[in-house]
C-alpha cells in the first residue's frame, strides 16, 4: 500500500472526542481491512486522571475511527509510575483503567517510560554514583542539565542497566499490553535544538563541557583500561573517534543487549522515541539507533525546535527509512503548527516514506486538528 492509499483509509464518520465535540472525517474504506501490518498512526497521550472511567470507550472508539491504531501511554516518568509498579512509588492504576477499553476497541496500548531519567529518591541516596557525569566532572544528581529532572543515569553501568531492564522486565509480564516505548534512552543533550538556545540563554555552536557527558568514574575507567587515556583529559573530545564510540555503544549495548531482551521474553513489542537522524542523535544525544534492535523507531520530528519546516522533516523521515530495516513512524510536535502547515507537515512524512506518523499529543489533537487529518486524507 502507498502513502497514498494509506491516507485514504483514515477517518470516520462523524466523530466525537471529549467534551462533546464532533470531528467530520471521511468514512473508512475497504482499504483498511488490507492495511499493511506496518502502516500505523500513533498517539502519545499522558495520563488523564481527571476522566471518568465510562468516559473512555467513547474516546477510544473515537480514535480508532479516526486512524489511530496504537497509543503510547505514559506510565512512568521517571518519579512515579501510573500503574501498579513493585518498583516505585505508584501514582494511581491509570494503565490497568485505560488498557481493556483500549483494546476493547482495537487499539494497541504501548506503554510510555522514561529510561534514563531517575528521580526516585531512593535511588538518589543509595546510588549517587549511578548518575552521568559531565566534562567538569559534575553530577546530573546534582547540577542536572537545564531542567531539574535532567537526572540522567549512567548508561554504560552495569547496575544502571540491569535496573533499566527490571522496569522492561516488569511492564512486559502486564497482560494485554502491546509493547514497551522507550523515551530518554540517552544521554543528556549535548546540543539543544536552536529554538530552545534563548530559552536557556545559551549558544551551542558546540559542545562545551557542562552539556558533555559520559564522564563517570566507570566510564572513564573504563575507556581509559582499553585506549590509555582518561576522557577528562583529552583536550578536543569531539574529535576522538573512540571516546563518541564509547558513548553511543553505551547506549546501544543497553537497548541490545538488556531492554529488548526483556520485552522480546515476554513477547511484546519494544520501541522508542528518538532523536533525527540518526545521524544529528549522533552528535546531540550520543544516540546512534541506526544500529538498535527494536521493533519499530519514532523520530521525534519536531521541526520547530529546529527553526525549520515541513520539508526538514522530509528529510529526516528519509534518512531514518534508510537507516533501518524495521518501520519508521514520524514524531510530530503539532500544537504550534497553524492549519496549512499541520497537512504539509504530514503529507512530508508520508511522502518521504514513513510508515506513519505519531502525534505529539493527545491533548493537541484538537477537533480541528482532526478535521484537518481527515482533509489531508481527502486530498489524496
Amino acid at each position: 500500500m502507498n502513502k497514498r492509499q494509506f491516507l485514504k483509509t483514515l477517518g470516520a464518520a462523524a466523530l466525537t472526542l471529549g467534551g462533546g465535540h464532533r470531528l467530520v472525517v471521511a468514512q473508512v474504506g475497504a482499504q483498511a481491512a488490507r492495511r499493511k501490518s506496518r502502516t500505523k498512526n500513533w498517539l502519545w497521550m499522558t495520563p488523564r486522571l481527571e476522566t471518568p472511567a465510562d468516559d473512555w470507550p467513547r474516546t477510544f472508539a473515537a480514535m480508532k475511527r479516526s486512524g489511530v491504531d496504537a497509543i503510547l501511554v505514559e506510565i512512568y516518568n521517571g518519579r512515579q509510575a501510573f500503574y501498579q509498579s513493585r518498583r516505585f512509588p505508584v501514582k494511581a492504576t491509570f494503565l490497568e483503567t485505560i488498557l481493556p477499553r483500549a483494546a476493547a476497541d482495537g487499539l494497541e496500548v504501548h506503554a510510555w517510560m522514561w529510561t534514563m531519567p531517575c528521580l526516585i529518591d531512593d535511588v538518589i541516596k543509595n546510588h549517587p554514583d549511578w548518575y552521568n557525569v559531565n566534562a567538569k566532572g559534575e553530577s546530573a544528581v546534582d547540577k542536572p542539565a537545564y531542567v531539574p529532572y535532567y537526572k540522567f543515569l549512567d548508561p554504560a553501568r552495569p547496575e544502571v542497566r540491569e535496573f533499566i531492564q527490571g522496569t522492561v522486565a516488569e511492564l512486559a509480564e502486564i497482560p494485554g499490553l502491546a509493547g514497551i516505548h522507550l523515551d530518554y534512552v540517552r544521554h543528556p543533550d549535548a546540543i539543544l535544538p536552536s529554538s530552545l538556545w534563548s530559552k536557556y540563554g545559551i549558544v551551542q555552536d558546540k559542545v562545551y563541557p557542562p552539556y558533555d557527558y559520559g564522564y563517570t568514574e566507570y566510564s572513564r575507567r573504563a575507556f581509559k583500561n582499553a585506549h590509555g587515556i582518561d576522557p577528562i583529559e583529552l583536550k578536543d573530545p569531539e574529535s576522538n573517534r573512540e571516546w563518541l564510540q564509547y558513548r553511543l555503544d553505551s547506549v546501544t549495548d543497553l537497548v541490545n543487549k538488556y531492554l529488548v531482551p526483556a520485552a522480546h521474553a515476554k513477547n511484546k513489542m519494544i520501541t522508542a522515541a528518538v532523536f533525527p537522524g540518526p545521524s544529528l542523535s549522533k552528535t546531540m544525544v550520543r544516540q546512534d539507533w541506526g544500529r538498535w534492535n527494536l521493533d519499530a523507531f519514532l523520530p521525534m520530528l519536531y521541526h520547530r525546535f529546529y527553526d525549520a519546516g515541513p520539508d526538514w522533516v522530509a528529510k529526516y523521515t528519509a534518512e531514518g527509512v534508510s537507516a533501518v530495516k524495521k518501520p519508521v513512524y514520524s514524531g510530530l510536535f503539532v500544537g504550534p503548527l497553524g492549519d496549512e502547515e499541520f497537512s504539509k507537515t504530514i503529507e512530508a512524512a508520508l511522502d518521504a516514506g514513513a510508515d506513519g506518523v505519531s502525534i505529539f499529543d493527545a491533548a493537541a489533537m484538537t477537533p480541528a486538528r482532526w478535521t484537518l487529518f481527515a482533509a489531508a486524507a481527502a486530498r489524496r
